[in-house]
């Protein structure tokens, strides 16, 4: 099931799917899906050799033996908050369960000198399908909601980054208190870069905060230097200082980070970066790089589905010998997993 989990997850799937994530903080741009079960993020590709008919994935035509089921749409789209701003607008569901939110919507890196080449954080506030700042009394009332109607079960909140030493974490601290306040049972994940102030971690953790990503996507600097030319004036040394903490403040296998595979770091090398991760408490979220519209990579390519196969098998076994699985971090991209095939593998 891996080859295939990864293979369509690269040439995407020809399908309409209620739930789909267009743009954003990240680097998947996809239509959600439960498949053979598991949350998936899958491009909607209309050239693609996947199709869905009747609950079944095809390929060419043929049956894969692999069930998909589409994520119905929330119902909580449909509400306003009291000053009238689209629950949609706020957050979304990015997958079976899981409520997502980018509370700031810009990002002082995102001149493109500096920008991710594969993010797209401001193209959707751009499209007016989002809004530029979230407060937290609207991310309470919309989460009370998606748990009250759709039976969310776990929430992410990211944040463009901001000109301030904490990077951003602490309007993330007021917004997970406020929604812990409102549903106290709903797990929730933090993502951020790390701050220069390390104390913001404790911060983050005592608002309620279950989980945390630190992103690097790359370990390699000139990867980085390529690929995220502002992230990369941010030192190594930096992010793993900043590992450190959070493991000590949340607990190992709290913390997460992705690592993006095709954007040209030495794949033995990656494997043993999130070696290393593991050993130090930390999930490396394996996720494949796909081209997006909007982002600054659209037109590269993507990995080969055998480098992504090898490499998440391999990281996969690292977790299952550490005893580190994402779904026991609660909430997050690592406890959804829907972007990687890691938990397909076994992590």
């Amino acid at each position: 099931m891996l080859s295939t989990r990864v293979d369509v997850a690269l040439r995407g799937v020809r399908t309409d799917t209620p739930v789909r994530r267009r743009g954003g903080a990240g680097p998947s741009d996809d239509g959600h899906v439960l498949l053979a079960g598991r949350g998936a993020a899958l491009p909607v590709v209309d050239n693609s050799p996947y199709s869905i008919t009747d609950g079944r994935l095809l390929f060419d035509g043929d049956d894969t033996g692999l069930s998909v089921d589409a994520v119905a749409r929330p119902r909580f789209y449909d509400l306003t908050t009291a000053d009238g701003v689209r629950y949609d607008q706020l957050a979304r569901m990015h997958g079976d369960g899981v409520l997502a939110t980018t509370v700031v919507q810009t990002c002082i890196r995102y001149d493109p000198a500096d920008r991710c080449r594969f993010c797209a954080i401001e193209e959707s506030l751009r499209s007016g399908s989002t809004t530029a700042v979230k407060t937290p009394t609207q991310l309470a009332e919309v989460a009370e909601a998606a748990v009250r109607l759709d039976g969310a079960r776990q929430m992410v909140m990211t944040t463009g980054t901001t000109n301030g030493r904490d990077r951003g974490a602490r309007h993330l601290a007021r917004c997970v208190r406020a929604v812990k306040e409102a549903v106290p049972g709903l797990p929730v994940q933090v993502q951020c870069e790390p701050p220069d102030d390390p104390a913001v971690l404790t911060e983050l953790r005592r608002a309620g905060a279950d989980a945390i990503g630190i992103h690097v996507e790359s370990l390699d600097e000139d990867v980085r230097r390529r690929w995220m030319p502002g992230k990369a004036t941010v030192p190594m040394a930096a992010y793993r200082s900043a590992w450190r903490e959070a493991v000590r403040v949340f607990g190992r296998n709290r913390v997460s980070t992705y690592l993006l595979v095709g954007l040209g770091e030495n794949p033995d090398d990656l494997v043993a970066g999130a070696a290393e991760l593991i050993e130090a408490g930390v999930y490396p979220f394996v996720v494949p790089f796909r081209p997006l519209g909007g982002t600054l990579a659209a037109q590269e390519p993507a990995p080969s589905p055998g480098t992504v196969i090898d490499v998440t098998a391999r990281v996969a076994d690292l977790l299952v010998a550490a005893g580190m699985r994402g779904s026991d971090q609660g909430a997050g991209c690592a406890a959804c997993g829907a972007c990687s095939a890691l938990s397909t593998a076994g992590g």
